[in-house]
């Protein structure tokens, strides 16, 4: 005779948190100090390259990083998830999820994610900690951003194969009052890697 599943209640379960060692614990190991720098922009603004180029030049300065984006989220964590508004909003919770827990390790994490709502931004920054949490705007304007559509997702967007594409029929919400804002059309690749870099050393180096 097949035996019903059983299911124990687990009782008498406690917190640990105090008993881990902790983000401070880790920076001093890691001698830096944590942060997490999330990148928004339009696609094609220039975000990708600015945060492979952020991470190479920060390991080789001897800091710990982790680069966080959708290619690398969506093909493991977030490989369940679709395209629609409320799959978009998991997204970015897991991200920010994710890019919390690398911070209190001591870890330098890079999210280049379009997180596209001031809404959306704002969530991830609760679920990160303000203090935790550097808001990069890669500023560039949607006409500059169409004529560079390296992945030709603009002009499928324009043709209707692409739906609720950020910029063309969903909105795009500049951030009001970024950490950091860099403006790609206006400067060269060179200058704004400077300007970032410049940007984030002070955050990050342990004293």
């Amino acid at each position: 005779m097949k035996q019903p599943n059983i299911v124990h209640k687990v009782e008498h379960i406690y917190p640990i948190f105090d008993t881990i060692l902790n983000q401070q614990q880790k920076e001093k190991l890691n001698q830096q100090r944590a942060l997490v720098i999330w990148m928004t922009g339009l696609s094609g603004s220039g975000k990708s390259t600015l945060a492979r180029s952020l991470e190479n030049n920060l390991y080789e300065m001897g800091f710990l990083t982790k680069l966080l984006d959708g290619d690398n989220l969506r093909s493991g964590i977030n490989n369940n998830l679709g395209f629609s508004d409320e799959d978009r909003t998991e997204n970015i919770r897991r991200a920010a999820e994710v890019s919390k827990l690398f911070a209190q390790c001591g870890v330098v994490t890079i999210c280049s994610l379009i997180s596209p709502t001031i809404a959306i931004r704002e969530m991830a920054r609760d679920v990160i900690g303000d203090d935790l949490f550097c808001e990069v705007f890669i500023n560039c304007p949607l006409e500059v951003c169409e004529q560079r559509d390296v992945k030709g997702l603009y002009a499928k967007a324009r043709k209707g194969e692409i739906k609720k594409f950020t910029g063309i029929d969903a909105p795009f919400e500049s951030p009001a009052n970024p950490s950091i804002e860099i403006r790609t059309d206006l400067h060269s690749i060179e200058e704004c890697q400077t300007q970032l870099l410049d940007n984030i050393l002070p955050r990050i180096k342990y004293q």
